[in-house]
């Protein structure tokens, strides 16, 4: 029996660090301050790292977000005496898909921490040697690229590389095109438009240009994201086409209501576009689903995450509706047009849970809420309804239900859940949904450590072999 109450706790203590691992940021929430977002994620990942180490390194295969897979590596290689065999795949794996700046922003941490053992310096190795163009890095992250050569002593391609980091002054021009464009851009406005668009706006703020004029002329080498960070000053439309869904429902949610209601053909389409392209296969196969999204106040976000969890919400409403035979959707305000939804109110979850349970018709396959789980009128009232519905009105568990929460709470060390007989899962993107809803299975208390185990080796597997491709 013993056994068996530590493989759950295990689990637990596992699947608290996925959610966190998923949501978290260490940024500000409505709720909580940056600190306190940082102090309880470092140590939940001391925690986990020392005590289920496999499992810790495994979650790299998960759908965790850039800043906490960051923070996983740099914890395992921080401790390399402790390591696992396949350890050292997952990290080269990761970081193959996190961001450059993500990846040379982790070499500087690793370097203020002065780790310099022989895997680090392999592993840095080879991701730069992968690394499309070198030159490229070295203007755009010049920083990162010196930092984590110096440190490592890691020899760099070509001596023209070498040169433009360490002795700039000591070529009178480059053969590779854009070190030669930073040269000449130091006196020569010509020479800006050659370079990257985050580093020619510092060429351009120097030689005066205005910025108008800069971003009109730029626009051909900027990025999908920087053209859409910038497209209400450059003029450029955003193409709405290749959005990922949240990235598409932050953008719509940003838009005044009038240009949303002038605009909601072209809008609703993209939403559904780009909903349909993250249901993929599963498109039309859940059957009847109901749906509680939340746009209470408080999914007004922070100051530096405005409204995120009101577009996750806004882009599970698209997903699910995708997903299902037949939905319907049940947001806290009571509001019935999700393209003019915005955060105000309280959070009446209770009754928009008994709204989307007692609506006319057979009842519903499957029970999607989407809340960060302060649920205040009244208070708990969400968790009693959910209670009452699953031990009374539904122990056979006809109708599968599953609470996904964009925030992360500090003070808990995980997402706010609404009821134990609810799972809950963190979410920060609306396309992972139907990861996140099979991986919530694990948290309703009744599976153990050998089925998580279980569930981690295969997408370990899985991860590595889409790596080797």
């Amino acid at each position: 029996m013993s056994e068996t109450v530590t493989d759950l706790v295990a689990a637990e203590d596992v699947l608290f660090f996925v959610n966190a691992a998923v949501t978290a940021t260490g940024q500000r929430e409505f709720r909580s301050s940056a600190a306190e977002q940082r102090l309880s994620l470092a140590f939940l990942h001391e925690y986990v790292r020392v005590n289920y180490r496999p499992l810790y390194a495994a979650c790299l295969a998960l759908d965790v977000n850039d800043h906490n897979a960051a923070l996983i590596v740099e914890h395992l290689l921080r401790t390399p005496h402790e390591a696992g065999a396949e350890e050292g795949r997952l990290i080269a794996a990761r970081l193959a898909l996190l961001p450059p700046q993500r990846v040379y922003r982790l070499f500087r941490a690793l370097r203020a921490a002065k780790v310099n053992n022989r895997r680090t310096r392999a592993i840095v190795r080879d991701w730069l040697a992968a690394r499309p163009d070198l030159g490229l890095d070295a203007v755009k992250y010049r920083a990162g690229l010196k930092a984590a050569a110096r440190h490592l002593h890691l020899p760099l391609p070509d001596d023209e590389t070498g040169d433009f980091l360490f002795a700039p002054r000591r070529r009178a021009r480059y053969v590779h095109a854009l070190l030669d464009a930073h040269r000449r851009a130091h006196h020569d406005q010509r020479a800006v438009y050659e370079l990257p668009f985050t580093v020619a706006e510092g060429f351009a703020a120097r030689h005066g240009v205005p910025r108008g004029v800069f971003l009109e002329r730029i626009a051909p080498r900027m990025t999908r994201l920087e053209r859409l960070r910038t497209q209400r000053h450059a003029g450029v439309a955003a193409d709405l086409s290749t959005m990922p869904l949240t990235r598409l429902a932050l953008y719509v949610l940003a838009l005044p209501f009038e240009e949303r209601a002038a605009r909601r053909t072209e809008l609703t389409g993209a939403l559904r576009a780009a909903a349909a392209r993250a249901a993929g296969p599963y498109a039309g196969t859940w059957g009847r689903v109901a749906a509680v999204l939340d746009d209470s106040y408080s999914s007004s976000g922070s100051g530096v995450k405005r409204r995120r969890p009101l577009a996750v919400a806004l882009g599970c409403h698209f997903l699910l509706e995708a997903l299902a035979g037949s939905y319907s959707a049940h947001w806290t305000s009571g509001g019935t047009d999700p393209l003019l939804v915005r955060p105000h109110g309280p959070t009446p979850l209770g009754l928009r849970v008994l709204d989307a349970l007692e609506a006319p018709g057979p009842a519903p396959d499957r029970l999607v809420i989407v809340s960060d789980g302060w649920d205040n009128a009244p208070p708990g009232l969400a968790g009693e309804v959910l209670r009452v519905w699953r031990t009374r009105l539904d122990p056979e568990r006809r109708t599968a239900a599953v609470h996904l929460n964009p925030v992360y709470d500090p003070d808990g060390f995980d997402v706010r859940r609404l009821a134990p007989s609810v799972p809950t899962a963190g979410v920060r993107d609306a396309e992972d949904l139907p990861a996140l809803v099979e991986i919530a299975q694990f948290a309703e208390g009744r599976t153990g450590l050998a089925e998580l185990r279980a569930y981690l080796d295969r997408r370990v597997e899985l991860f590595l072999k889409e790596a080797v491709r």
